[in-house]
């Protein structure tokens, strides 16, 4: 498929993603973590306008030199911006100044990649652009849950959304043999830098669990005191729960004794067979302690990826989110994309319902701090 094509498509797929929002769930910001979807949709558009049509599209006129302070997330090389918890208080650009924004890009875009790259190197910051987007893509689906499920009516996105038909189900035990094995990935098609190099890791004799742990499961834990006995958790996650006042993963609700949760379809009684989505880290690692069990190291999963059932949720690991060996930054400002978040952080693998199809490879590594759980997030357990 041409550059064209593939740019065009995955900027539909984004603007798809907001259709079904009004105008004032675009604006939110409950929490820092979260942007509103209209930032989403300028700092995708600002990427490519500063990392392809500025440098590269001769001739070309930026939309607004006030976007770069904008939309900038976290470059340093690129300038000043925004601090990420005021992005909410950006009512000015309009939702339909962000849009005009986009189109006005999209058909810079269009022009440009009529001709397809040969550069190696452009080609690469545009795959990067698209990977990029599509990240983002999968952000969105996490912020627009968040704002509607913390909106006090509990208003549906969608009645049927990408959670329709979650399962726990898997179709058998994953066992390792102990070993030397190669981790990361090895083939010629796109990854991100974090992903790189591919090396050996030696795992000792291991067994993952088939399934993912279901909702039941999970509210056994919670019923029998799971979230007010501290010998489960690690000292950091017992402070999050005591300061913060945790009893339940996020979105559920005890109402009149019963266990409901909030789902893009909207509030719905808790299905017991479900996987329990959205536990932070802390509440996984608690879980397994609990159990008896542990959670897989991310060269665990890896190894034993091609024998699982997964896609769902993202799966929490025990590993720490940290470089590979060889492992360097790109320079200027594509080098602070990954390296720069290697620290405090851990790694979950596999991919969820809102990820991109193209992002679903064993080798893909996500990471998140040990207390986030607003992603599509679950649990594993080696046995």
């Amino acid at each position: 498929m041409s550059f064209l094509k593939q740019y065009l498509a995955v900027r539909a797929m984004t603007t798809s993603i907001c259709s079904d929002l009004e105008k004032e769930d675009y604006v939110v910001q409950p929490i820092v973590d979260v942007s509103p979807p209209k930032w989403h949709l300028g700092h995708t558009t600002w990427f490519f306008e500063t990392f392809i049509l500025g440098p590269f599209f001769t001739g070309y006129q930026v939309y607004n030199p006030e976007f770069n302070y904008v939309f900038n997330s976290y470059y340093e090389t690129i300038g000043a911006r925004v601090i990420r918890t005021d992005r909410g208080n950006l009512s000015r650009p309009t939702v339909d100044e962000v849009y005009r924004y986009r189109a006005y890009v999209d058909e810079a875009m269009s022009h440009f990649l009529s001709r397809e790259p040969e550069e190696d190197h452009l080609k690469e910051l545009i795959l990067l652009g698209l990977n990029h987007e599509q990240q983002h893509q999968e952000l969105l689906w996490y912020d627009i849950k968040y704002i509607l499920g913390h909106n006090p009516l509990f208003p549906p996105y969608r009645r049927e959304s990408i959670e329709y038909g979650f399962s726990a189900a898997g179709s058998k035990t994953a066992d390792v043999e102990e070993g030397i094995y190669e981790i990361g990935y090895k083939g010629s098609d796109f990854c991100f830098d974090n992903e790189l190099n591919a090396h050996k890791v030696y795992i000792q004799a291991v067994s993952l669990s088939a399934e993912l742990v279901t909702n039941a499961e999970y509210e056994e834990f919670v019923d029998q005191g799971g979230y007010r006995d501290f010998n489960f958790w690690h000292a950091e996650g017992w402070d999050w729960v005591r300061d913060n006042h945790i009893c339940a993963p996020l979105y559920w609700h005890l109402i009149d004794g019963a266990w409901y949760r909030y789902g893009l379809s909207g509030l719905n009684r808790l299905k017991p067979e479900e996987p329990v989505c959205h536990v932070s880290f802390y509440e996984a690692a608690a879980f397994a302690q609990w159990k008896g069990r542990r959670l897989p190291t991310e060269f665990e999963w890896e190894v034993a990826a091609d024998q699982l059932k997964w896609g769902q949720l993202w799966e929490w690991t025990e590993s720490a989110y940290l470089p590979y060996p060889g492992f360097s930054k790109a320079p200027g400002a594509i080098g602070e994309y990954n390296g720069k978040f290697m620290v405090n952080q851990k790694v979950l693998r596999g991919a969820s319902v809102a990820t991109s199809a193209s992002h679903s490879r064993k080798t893909y590594r996500n990471f998140f701090h040990p207390h986030l759980r607003w992603m599509f997030s679950g649990i594993r357990l080696v046995k």
